[in-house]
């Protein structure tokens, strides 16, 4: 049976997913310094990348994958930080979840079908290397 967490570590964590989305890198950092894992996944598989990716936080996302975040992982929806950063119309967070080796065709919705889906013509260029 799994172990049952306490509130404060609970709390601590929400903290973190916070930073994540607040674009909060320096708090995070030294965070992921001291251990944190920076695939730390919530109730929904977002992961720390995801979130950033997705409120449009292009520093949290670098920082993020220079401590070793998996920018292939996608989230219980099928989700990916690439299709969340295609989504919201980031080229920066693109290009560099792409150098990171994010791959354009993996999950559901992938995220040139996000770009397609939505018409986002400079997102499906930055996807093909254009």
């Amino acid at each position: 049976m799994a172990e049952e967490l306490d509130a404060e570590t609970i709390a601590f964590a929400h903290r973190m997913f916070d930073l994540a989305r607040a674009g909060g890198a320096e708090e995070l950092a030294g965070h992921l310094a001291q251990g944190l894992p920076a695939n730390l996944t919530n109730d929904k598989g977002d992961t720390l990348l995801i979130l950033a990716a997705y409120h449009n936080q292009p520093g949290t996302v670098a920082m993020l994958l220079t401590y070793g975040a998996d920018p292939g992982r996608v989230n219980d929806r099928g989700q990916t930080a690439l299709a969340a950063a295609v989504f919201r119309k980031n080229g920066e967070t693109v290009r560099t979840l792409l150098e990171a080796g994010a791959d354009p065709e993996a999950g559901k919705p992938s995220a040139s079908e996000t770009a397609a889906f939505f018409d986002l013509p400079e997102m499906t260029a930055l996807l093909r290397g254009e």
